[in-house]
């Protein structure tokens, strides 16, 4: 198996491309917002030229409607990968979600279930309260929960939350059970993390995004509030939904909304860049598409 990690605009999905072509392999999404199907433009989706060069799976997937977590990733990769092997094929994993790649090769604790009623409370408090207010609750009672979870990350927060007023139990006592085995735990894996320099990337960021709006970005966020989906939903929270419905509100100009995008893409792209440094500490990392190939095909 191929697993290939980076920042949003790096050149993963190039890499994974050439990857795939050259060893007759599938790419699967290991990205947690390109497996919403009314995310096309704004996840930048592989084209349908893409995906006529080489098998494309998970991309697309899901309804906007339902919200993914690492677990559900996490079996749905599994089967491709399983099923890439069947077919005589090499799975190639590429996206910018470094919890995905923590999970398929750490593997996942089993999580409690919780009642519906409960878990109806906390998402209703956090609809009426926001995450901030949650977050400092979430502190009083499990203080290592609150410090592993942004204070803006409402998902994390409510599930923290009610995993603990289900169980007596911090998320984090969850996590530290047997985990179960990896799917890649016998395979042979190859790895490379892609590290532009920081300036280059940043640059990355700031024309993708304009090349998003000139293939009609903002009819896609019309189209998606039009589901009248509830805000706290992943799919909700891309980067460029809020800029761009706030533009569509007529809230701020199209330039200015334009110009907060990128400048939350940008600060993305750092924090996803700090998680591979931390997170993933043992792969070889690399600047450029060539030296990501040279790594992946020795």
């Amino acid at each position: 198996a191929i697993l290939i990690a980076g920042p949003t605009a790096s050149g993963k999905s190039a890499v994974a491309m050439d990857v795939a072509e050259r060893l007759n392999g599938v790419v699967i999404n290991a990205d947690a917002m390109q497996v919403y199907a009314e995310l096309d433009v704004l996840t930048s989706r592989p084209s349908r030229t893409d995906e006529a060069r080489v098998p494309h799976r998970l991309f697309g997937c899901a309804p906007a409607g339902d919200a993914w977590s690492a677990g559900r990733w996490l079996e749905a990769a599994n089967a491709e990968i399983s099923l890439a092997w069947q077919a005589g094929k090499v799975p190639v994993l590429a996206g910018g979600t470094g919890l995905d790649f923590k999970v398929l090769e750490e593997g996942l604790s089993p999580m409690p279930a919780v009642p519906e009623n409960i878990r109806d409370y906390w998402r209703g408090r956090l609809q009426l309260e926001g995450p901030r207010a949650l977050h400092g609750e979430l502190a009083r009672i499990a203080a290592d929960d609150a410090a592993r979870i942004d204070a803006g990350d409402g998902q994390r927060i409510v599930r923290a939350l009610e995993v603990h007023e289900a169980t007596g139990k911090p998320l984090g006592d969850h996590f530290a059970a047997v985990r179960q085995a990896s799917v890649l735990a016998t395979a042979d894996v190859r790895r490379v993390a892609l590290m532009p320099p920081r300036e280059d990337l940043y640059r990355s960021c700031d024309a993708r995004f304009d090349v998003m709006v000139d293939c009609g970005a903002v009819g896609e966020v019309e189209r998606l509030l039009a589901l009248g989906l509830a805000p706290d939903l992943p799919v909700m929270k891309a980067i460029g939904v809020v800029a761009l419905a706030a533009f569509i509100a007529d809230e701020m100009p199209l330039k200015d909304a334009v110009g907060l995008a990128q400048k939350q893409t940008r600060n993305y792209a750092k924090r996803q860049m700090t998680w591979i440094r931390n997170q993933m500490a043992g792969w070889p990392t690399v600047e450029t598409r060539q030296q990501a190939l040279e790594v992946l095909l020795k």
